[in-house]
C-alpha cells in the first residue's frame, strides 16, 4: 500500500509538471490582452486577476465538471464522460477558451496513447477533448486519488498563468514564487466547495475574462494564442 501510494504521488506530479508536452505554454487565456490594456499591471492586479478565476471559474465551472468526469472515468462510464465534456466546453465563453481547452486535450489524448492508456485512443479524434476529461483518464489509469488529480489540474493552469503573467507584466521570478505561493494554498478550498455544488449550480460568468479573451483574437501583436 505505501509503495503504491509513493507510485501515485509520483504521477501526480509528473502530470502537473509543466514539461507535461501539451502546448500550455502557448495560451495566456485572455491575460495578454489584460496586460495590454492595462487591467494588470503589477503584482497585485495579476493576484487579483488569477484568484477571481479561482474562486469563481473554476470552482463553479471546471472542479465540478472535474469530480463528475473522475466519478464516471472510474465506472467506466463512457456516456457520462462524453456528456460532461460537451457540458464543459460549451461552458466556455470564447472561441480563443475552446480551442485553447480542447487543443491541450488533444494533446495529451495523443501523449497517453502513445504511453498506453488505452482509454484515451477514442478521444484522438473527437472535438469536444477537454483538458480535464484527458487528466481524468491519466489519473484513474494510474491509480492517482481524485482530489490529488483535482490538485494536479488546477496547479497547472496556475502555473501556466502566473508564467505568462511574469513574462508580459514583466514581473521578477520571486514575485512569481509569491504569487504561486499564495495563490496555491486556496486549492484544498476550492475542490471542497466544488465538491458540495449540485448539477444546476454549475457554471460561471467572468465579464472580464471573456471580453479580454474576444479581444485577444484580433490584437494586433501578440505572443500567445490565447
Amino acid at each position: 500500500m505505501a509503495a503504491q501510494h509513493d507510485l501515485s504521488l509520483v504521477r501526480v506530479m509528473q502530470l502537473a509538471s509543466g514539461t507535461l508536452p501539451v502546448g500550455a505554454y502557448a495560451y495566456s487565456q485572455g491575460l495578454e490582452w489584460a496586460v495590454e490594456a492595462g487591467w494588470v499591471a503589477d503584482e497585485a492586479g495579476l493576484k487579483a486577476w488569477l484568484n477571481e478565476q479561482l474562486m469563481s471559474a473554476l470552482i463553479q465551472t471546471d472542479l465540478p465538471i472535474f469530480l463528475r468526469l473522475f466519478t464516471a472515468a472510474s465506472h467506466a462510464n463512457d456516456e457520462a464522460m462524453c456528456e460532461w465534456s460537451r457540458v464543459l466546453i460549451a461552458l466556455r465563453e470564447t472561441s480563443e477558451l475552446v480551442a485553447d481547452d480542447c487543443a491541450r486535450g488533444r494533446a495529451l489524448a495523443r501523449l497517453l496513447d502513445e504511453m498506453e492508456v488505452d482509454a484515451a485512443r477514442r478521444w484522438l479524434d473527437r472535438a469536444d477533448t477537454p483538458f480535464a476529461t484527458l487528466t481524468v483518464l491519466a489519473a484513474v489509469t494510474w491509480e492517482i486519488p481524485c482530489d490529488a488529480a483535482a490538485s494536479a489540474y488546477v496547479w497547472g493552469w496556475l502555473e501556466g498563468q502566473v508564467l505568462a503573467g511574469v513574462r508580459l507584466i514583466p514581473l521578477g521570478q520571486v514575485a512569481g514564487q509569491r504569487l504561486l505561493f499564495d495563490l496555491a494554498s486556496v486549492i484544498p478550498e476550492a475542490i471542497a466547495r466544488a465538491q458540495d455544488l449540485g448539477d444546476d449550480e454549475i457554471g460561471a460568468t467572468l465579464p472580464n475574462l471573456a471580453i479580454a479573451s474576444s479581444l485577444h483574437e484580433t490584437q494586433y501583436t501578440r505572443l500567445y494564442r490565447s
